[in-house]
């Protein structure tokens, strides 16, 4: 990921927050056959290595892990995310001198890829991804409450992600590189959009 010196967020606690507030990833590997990727919900055991390690799932029907990948794995999870427009600049005013652009908070997390079809492992899996999605419910659903014999079909249908991270990359491009002026301008638009990512995004700028 190009990331410049103003942008770049080594800030492993804030990576890692930006990694769990992200609701679907994009999972990515490198092969013979080109690029694959795979939209995938993920969660992150911060138990298991330096860094944590990915969990997710793919469909069995999906090529994607039976290709075996070239190198590391990457999982890429956005943060909010702005368009900018120049007339939200002081500078617009001063000097015209001024584009558009595109404020947002990006993870890419490396590392090597296993997939897996035990029973157990996925059903670990499944069950603790759907209660960190199910928790904020009034009354969650739990996995136990299908039949058995449901669930067993269900995961014969599907394989295992694993990546433990080995690497974490973070960007976070918040207007750092305008003037304080011009930075007023983005958050005070930002604030008054309808758009509950630009508001958050006007919060990071004025962080």
């Amino acid at each position: 990921m190009y990331t410049p010196p103003a942008f770049r967020d080594e800030d492993r606690s804030g990576l890692l927050a930006t990694m769990r507030a992200a609701r679907l990833a994009n999972f990515v590997t490198a092969t013979v056959d080109g690029p694959l990727v795979t939209p995938l919900p993920l969660f992150i055991d911060e138990t298991e290595g330096e860094y944590g390690t990915i969990y997710g799932h793919l469909a069995k029907a999906n090529p994607q892990w039976r290709v075996p990948p070239l190198g590391e794995g990457l999982a890429v999870f956005m943060g909010p995310d702005a368009y900018v427009t120049p007339a939200w600049y002081a500078t617009k005013q001063e000097t015209g001198r001024v584009v558009p652009t595109w404020n947002y908070v990006a993870v890419h997390a490396h590392g090597a890829v296993e997939f897996f079809e035990d029973t157990e492992r996925l059903l670990a899996a499944v069950t603790r991804l759907t209660s960190l999605h199910e928790q904020p419910r009034t009354v969650p659903w739990t996995v136990d409450e299908a039949p058995a014999d449901f669930i067993a079909a269900q995961l014969r249908g599907i394989v295992g992600l694993r990546m433990p991270i080995a690497r974490l990359e973070g960007k976070r491009k918040m207007s750092q590189n305008r003037s304080e002026a011009d930075r007023a301008g983005v958050i005070a638009g930002l604030a008054e959009s309808e758009r509950a990512s630009e508001r958050e995004a006007a919060t990071l700028v004025r962080a």
